[in-house]
């Protein structure tokens, strides 16, 4: 169930890097390009994958040392 969770906490990690380079508009060619908006969700979206990748690696270190 660990491994599950850090693979969607690396997509969603890899989806809000498209949207923040989009926002920033380093990823041109979208409506999404330029737009503060996108920018703000991608930087959202990137944290919450990242935490959730933590979060899943913190339990597998947990589970796998000597209590």
């Amino acid at each position: 169930m660990n491994w599950l969770i850090v693979i969607v906490g690396a997509l969603l990690t890899v989806i809000g890097g498209v949207w923040l380079f989009q926002g920033l508009g380093l990823l041109p060619g979208s409506v999404m390009s330029g737009s503060t908006l996108w920018l703000i969700i991608g930087a959202l979206v990137a944290a919450v994958g990242l935490g959730l990748i933590g979060w899943a690696i913190a339990r597998l270190r947990r589970r796998g040392s000597p209590s």
